[in-house]
């Protein structure tokens, strides 16, 4: 059994949540958490992931304030009280 980890969704994201922010997943592992994530919010998938369910190069997801990208591996486990933080780049004119 996992633990329940709090999920920091942007604000022009919470309508992928049902507006909720943050919200929780319980999860053993970051791979499991992430994985969670796309399960019980699949609107976020879309927004998060490719088709290949890579991460999408604007999207940052930050474990206990370190981005993901630079883990070696997911398979972190997890502990009561970490958060992951995403940040979703915006451009425009």
């Amino acid at each position: 059994m996992g633990v329940e980890i709090e999920v920091n969704v942007p604000t022009i994201l919470r309508d992928c949540t049902g507006g909720l922010n943050p919200v929780t997943v319980e999860a053993s592992t970051l791979a499991e958490a992430l994985e969670r994530l796309r399960e019980e919010y699949p609107l976020l998938k879309v927004h998060l992931y490719d088709e290949q369910v890579h991460l999408r190069p604007h999207v940052l997801i930050f474990y206990n304030d370190e981005s993901t990208r630079w883990l070696k591996s997911l398979d972190v486990p997890l502990r009561q009280g970490d958060k992951l933080e995403i940040l979703q780049a915006v451009s425009g004119g």
